[in-house]
């Protein structure tokens, strides 16, 4: 069962952030996602190293400051390996909204690290790499 359970958190981490039909972005929810001690790397020409607090700060401004609206992302595909209390996942997203008042579309790469805690999966760190 520990495969659907990692399903259930990605699902969740990435419903974080979706703004459809007015919906506030729960971006609360990662801190409940992610240990407390999690990294969070973007990469590509921005490289970033973030805090869980770093990567929600300017998300929580963009999401919910009007300049990123209708926003959402999903997971088309994925690779998930367990091992005993630790888990890596590798997938495809793409991503949708109107930024600016101008609609997009984009997608790229993430890999998750999982581990099993007393509270059930959680998030040890991500990266991800946006196709240009």
């Amino acid at each position: 069962m520990s495969k659907g359970e990692i399903d259930v958190v990605t699902a969740e981490f990435f419903g974080a952030f979706d703004t459809r039909g007015g919906a506030v972005a729960d971006l609360d929810r990662i801190r409940r996602l992610v240990l407390p001690g999690g990294v969070i790397v973007k990469t590509g020409p921005e490289f970033t190293v973030y805090t869980v607090d770093e990567f929600i700060g300017p998300r929580r401004l963009l999401l919910g400051g009007g300049r990123l609206v209708e926003f959402c992302e999903w997971e088309t595909s994925e690779r998930t390996e367990i091992a005993g209390d630790i888990a890596s996942r590798f997938g495809a997203y793409r991503k949708s909204g109107i930024l600016d008042g101008e609609p997009f579309e984009g997608g790229g790469t993430k890999t998750i690290q999982f581990v099993r805690t007393a509270d059930g999966w959680r998030i040890a760190a991500f990266s991800w790499y946006d196709q240009p």
